[in-house]
């Protein structure tokens, strides 16, 4: 996939009165500082959830920028605009963020509005450690509308986390209103720094994507994207449950699933489980 612009979060003109300089005056009285600060993230999930555990909370990154700087012992802007970087960086979500220090009195001769230090760092500019990596199995299933198109759309949106995928399955409805097309299914693996549910809101935001809507128990539909797995957890609460209920009990789960994950799949579940017509047609890459 193309390399896509991040998202980006702004604040704009943040004040601060701080003692900063070389200059032996500058050391006597504070002066006034002026910072832009943009955060770069992945917002795509808050714009589905609305939840603020899934974005930069801009507030807490000001607050802790004002800080920093009102009680610097730094003598030069690019030492203090560092030092903020490194911190908006620690915040979940920031992959980036870029830093503008204006000095507003700035102590020199000629007329000017202000002197300003602006920096761009990343996570990796700053050997910041990377975020704790989780494994997720996720379930693909359409069988309404353009099928493929649908799988192609979630394995996209998981985008360069996705580590392994099975091959599609062509499978007849379980459960269910009659007269419903057939699901083409798949199963992939995905590493994510996120916890069980805010992957649980990235999956509802995916099948959000595809128009999917929930009229009819187990309907058909677009999309649906359930996780399966997330490490070794387990999980029983009111939004979330972990490992799957049912999944081993559904051969169209288990035969991409041990594509994937054998190890996940329950002992001969192959000769257990009453046979139902399951068809494989290949990669997703060769369906397009």
């Amino acid at each position: 996939m193309p390399k896509t612009e991040m998202d980006r979060i702004e604040i704009s003109g943040l004040r601060v009165m701080t003692l900063v300089g070389v200059l032996s005056h500058e050391r006597d009285a504070p002066q006034p500082l002026e910072f832009d600060i943009v955060l770069e993230c992945d917002l795509r999930d808050a714009g589905s959830s609305d939840d603020l555990a899934d974005t930069a909370h801009y507030g807490l990154v000001a607050e802790r920028a004002a800080a920093i700087a009102r009680e610097t012992k730094d003598e030069l802007l690019e030492r203090l605009v560092h030092r903020i970087a490194d911190d908006a960086l620690t915040f979940d979500r920031v992959e980036a963020v870029e830093v503008v220090c204006r000095k507003l009195r700035p102590p020199i001769a000629e007329d000017v509005a202000f002197t300003a230090v602006r920096i761009r760092r990343t996570r990796a500019d700053l050997q910041i450690p990377a975020r704790t990596s989780h494994r997720a199995i996720v379930a693909l299933g359409s069988n309404l509308g353009d099928r493929v198109g649908f799988l192609k759309l979630a394995v996209e949106e998981l985008g360069s986390s996705l580590i392994a995928q099975s091959q599609v399955f062509e499978t007849a409805p379980v459960g269910g209103p009659d007269n419903q097309g057939a699901y083409l299914n798949m199963v992939v693996s995905v590493e994510t720094s996120l916890d069980p549910f805010a992957m649980l809101r990235r999956c509802q935001r995916i099948e959000s994507l595809a128009l999917r809507q929930r009229v009819v128990h187990w309907g058909p539909r677009t999309l649906d994207v359930d996780l399966l797995f997330f490490d070794d957890i387990t999980i029983a609460s009111p939004e979330l449950t972990i490992p799957h209920p049912r999944y081993a009990e559904r051969r169209f789960v288990l035969t991409p699933l041990s594509e994937v994950a054998a190890e996940l799949c329950p002992a001969d579940w192959d000769i257990s489980l009453a046979p139902d017509a399951i068809t494989p047609l290949g990669p997703l890459a060769d369906l397009y």
